[in-house]
C-alpha cells in the first residue's frame, strides 16, 4: 500500500501539522499528513478567531517565511481589528474572526494544491525506531510506513480526557476519540510526560440571544490583513461581535456547582493556561469581583452559532445553562452543546533542541500542543520550523534558527526548550525583550530573505517585500532630505498645539515629534504629491512614519541585542560536563547538565543559572 519511503510523516492535522506538512512539500521533500480525520484538517477547536496580542506579530511572522496561517485568515476572516492602536508600534497586534467552517475548507484546499504533498487518514499509534534514529510509523490497522523523519504534533489528542461536571469520557476534542500508544512508547524511550488542561465554553444559538441588551463591538473602519501578499484583499463589509457581562447572580449560580466540579473535586489534577482560565477559576481566584466580560463572537458569515469567549467551563451542563440564563441578553438562550475541559498528554519541551528536534531520538520533532503551548498561532509557528528543520536535515543542510532578537517565533522556542514550561505556555509581548525591533508592521523584512534563502518563500513574495523595502526606505529618506518653511508648517503646528518654528527646517524633526502624525504631515503639499507620484499605499507610509518617529528606541535596541548576541556566539561544546565545573552553584551545574545549552546566552536564561555561573562558563571557554 505505501511502498513510498517518505521523507517526512507530520502526524495530526491541526494548526501545527498543517504548517509542517505545508513546508516540508514546499522544500521540495516527499511529505504525508495522517490524522485521524481528513474532514477536521486545521479544525478551529477552541475559538474562531486568528491573532491577538502577540499572536497576531506570530502569524505575520508565519506569512513572511511563506507558511500559509496568514493568508487563510485573509480568506476566511470575517472582522478585522488592530489592537493596541493606542499604544506604541511595538505593542499592535493584528486580530481576525474567523468563519470557522472556511477557515478548515481553505486550509485543506491549499494544501491539495501543494506539490510532494500526500494524505491518509488513520490513527498513528506508534514509532518505528532502529538504533535511537526514526524510520517510521505504524498506524492502529497495523500499518507500517517508512520515512526519513517524523513530526508528531497531536494536540489534545494523546490519552484525552473529556470533563463536564461528574462526567468524563476519552476524546481528543468533542465527537473524536482520543489517540493512544504513542505516550506510552516515547516513555519507554526515555522521555519525561505530563498532563496539562485546557477548555472550552459553550456554543449557543444566536437567534436565542437579545443583542440590544449587550454592547456591539464592530471591526475596524479601515481594516488591514495578516498576508503581506497580494493574493487577499482587506475586508469590504464585517461581522460584529457584542460584549456581555457576569453579574454576582451569575456567579452564586456557577458556585452551586461547585461540588460537582472536577476542577474542585480532584478528577482534574493537571494545570490550565493561566493566562485563559476557566469561568469557575476566575470567579474563585478573583472573588472582589463582581463582573467578568463575555465576547459574544459569531462563528462564521452566515451560521447562528455562537462562541461564548470568557466562559469556558467544565461545570455540569444544567449549572451552565442556569447561569448563563442569567447573563443580561441570554434570558432566553439555547444551547448548541455545552463547555468542556479537556486532559491531554504532553512532554516538557526541554527535551528538545532549538531545532525542535528531540535529544534522545533523531529524525523525530515535536510541534504544537506536545510541547505544552496553547494556541493554534503557537502550534502554526511551531509546525512551519519543526517541517523547514525536518526537510532540512534530509537534504544535509544547516538547521534554520531564528534567535530572540529575529522574531517571536525565535523567544518562543527558546523560551520552550531553555526554561520548559508546567503550565500551557502562551505568548505576549512583554516575553520579548526586543519587541521595538519584533513589531507587525516589519515581519517580512526581518524573515522573508531568510525565507527566500531556503527555498520556502517565493520569488513573488520577496520582490514584494524588496518593493516595500525601497519605497519606505526612500520615502524616509524625502523627509530627511526635504525642508518645510515655517509659514507652511506652523498652522498645522498650531492646530496640534505644538511648538512653532521661527525659520525652515528638515521634516524628519517635525515629524519626529510625538504628536504630529503622517495626517498632519499630508497637510504639506510636496508629502502628498511624493505619495500619489510613487504610489504609495498604507503599509509603505506606516511603515516609514513607524522608522521615523521610533528611530530613537529602535537604534537603542538593536544595539542593546547586538551586544547580547556576541554571548550568542560563543558556543559550548556538545555534551560538555558541567560537573567538572566545581566553582559553579551545584543547581546551576544540574540544571545545564540537563538542558544541554548550545550558546553562553542560552545558558544564562536557564531558571538557577547565575550570572557568577556565567562568569564561571566564560573564563573556562576562555573569554
Amino acid at each position: 500500500m505505501f511502498n513510498t519511503v517518505y521523507d517526512v510523516i507530520v502526524v495530526g492535522g491541526g494548526h501545527a501539522g498543517s504548517e509542517a506538512a505545508a513546508a516540508a512539500a514546499n522544500m521540495g521533500s516527499k511529505t504525508l499528513l495522517i490524522t485521524m480525520n481528513l474532514q477536521n484538517i486545521a479544525q478551529m477547536s477552541c475559538n474562531p478567531a486568528m491573532g491577538g496580542i502577540a499572536k497576531g506579530q506570530i502569524v505575520r511572522e508565519i506569512d513572511a517565511l511563506g507558511g500559509y496561517s496568514g493568508i487563510v485568515s485573509d480568506t476566511s476572516a470575517i472582522q478585522f481589528k488592530m489592537l493596541n492602536k493606542s499604544k506604541g508600534p511595538a505593542m499592535w497586534s493584528p486580530r481576525v474572526q474567523s468563519d470557522r467552517m472556511r477557515f478548515a475548507e481553505d486550509w485543506r484546499l491549499m494544501l491539495e494544491k501543494t506539490a510532494n504533498l500526500d494524505f491518509y487518514q488513520e490513527m498513528v499509534s506508534g514509532l518505528v525506531v532502529k538504533n535511537n534514529k526514526v524510520v517510521g510509523v505504524k498506524t492502529s490497522l497495523g500499518i507500517e510506513i517508512s520515512c526519513k523523519s517524523v513530526v508528531l504534533t497531536n494536540g489534545t489528542f494523546l490519552n484525552g480526557l473529556i470533563h463536564i461536571g461528574d462526567k468524563n469520557f476519552g476524546g481528543g476534542r468533542a465527537g473524536e476519540k482520543a489517540a493512544t500508544g504513542i505516550t506510552e512508547q516515547l516513555v519507554s524511550f526515555g522521555f519525561d510526560s505530563g498532563r496539562m488542561k485546557t477548555g472550552t465554553p459553550p456554543r449557543v444559538d444566536g437567534r436565542s440571544l437579545d443583542y440590544s441588551k449587550m454592547i456591539e463591538q464592530p471591526g475596524d473602519e479601515h481594516p488591514e490583513k495578516f498576508s503581506y501578499l497580494d493574493v487577499t484583499k482587506p475586508l469590504t463589509k464585517q461581522r460584529s461581535c457584542y460584549m456581555s457581562y457576569t453579574s454576582p447572580e451569575v456567579h452564586d449560580l456557577l458556585r452551586e456547582g461547585f461540588d460537582r466540579s472536577p476542577m474542585f473535586n480532584g478528577r482534574i489534577k493537571s494545570l490550565g493556561p493561566r493566562y485563559c482560565p476557566s469561568i469557575e477559576d476566575k470567579i474563585n481566584r478573583f472573588a472582589d469581583k463582581d463582573r467578568h466580560q463575555l465576547f459574544i463572537e459569531p462563528e462564521g458569515w452566515h451560521t447562528v452559532e455562537m462562541y461564548i469567549n470568557g466562559f469556558s467551563t467544565s461545570l455540569p451542563e444544567d449549572v451552565q445553562f442556569k447561569a448563563l440564563r442569567s447573563v443580561a441578553g441570554f434570558e432566553n438562550v439555547k444551547f448548541f452543546r455545552p463547555g468542556y475541559a479537556i486532559e491531554y498528554d504532553y512532554f516538557p519541551p526541554t527535551q528538545l533542541q532549538h531545532t525542535l528536534e528531540t535529544k534522545l531520538i533523531e529524525g523525530l520533532y515535536f510541534a504544537g500542543q506536545i510541547n505544552g503551548t496553547t494556541g493554534y498561532e503557537e502550534a502554526a509557528s511551531q509546525g512551519l520550523m519543526a517541517g523547514i528543520n525536518a526537510a532540512l536535515k534530509i537534504q544535509e543542510r544547516e538547521p534554520f534558527i531564528l534567535s530572540r532578537s529575529e522574531a517571536y517565533i525565535g523567544v518562543l522556542i527558546d523560551d520552550l526548550i531553555t526554561k520548559g514550561t508546567e503550565e500551557p505556555y502562551r505568548m505576549f509581548t512583554s516575553r520579548a525583550e526586543y519587541r521595538t525591533l519584533l513589531r507587525q508592521d516589519n515581519a517580512d523584512f526581518r524573515l522573508t530573505p531568510k525565507s527566500f534563502e531556503l527555498g520556502l518563500a517565493s520569488e513573488k513574495r520577496m520582490k514584494r517585500m524588496e518593493e516595500k523595502q525601497k519605497k519606505s526606505d526612500a520615502f524616509v529618506q524625502f523627509f530627511a532630505d526635504t525642508s518645510v518653511k515655517h509659514e507652511e508648517i506652523n498652522p498645522i503646528l498650531e492646530q496640534k498645539e505644538s511648538s512653532l518654528m521661527k525659520q525652515s527646517d528638515k521634516m524628519f524633526k517635525i515629524f519626529s515629534r510625538p504628536n504630529i502624525t503622517i495626517d498632519d504631515m499630508r497637510q504639506v503639499e510636496a508629502v502628498e504629491t511624493y505619495i500619489q507620484e510613487h504610489d504609495l499605499d498604507n503599509e509603505i507610509i506606516e511603515q516609514a512614519e513607524i522608522q521615523i518617529k521610533y528611530s530613537g528606541y529602535i537604534e537603542k535596541e538593536k544595539n542593546n541585542a547586538d551586544k547580547l548576541n556576541r554571548l550568542e556566539n560563543i558556543k559550548i561544546p556538545k555534551n560538555f560536563d558541567y560537573s567538572k565545573l566545581k566553582s559553579m552553584s551545584m543547581e546551576a551545574r544540574e540544571k545545564l547538565n540537563k538542558i544541554q545549552p548550545v550558546t553562553i546566552s542560552q545558558a544564562s536564561r536557564i531558571s538557577g543559572v547565575s550570572p557568577s555561573d556565567v562568569s564561571v562558563l566564560l573564563v573556562y571557554m576562555g573569554r
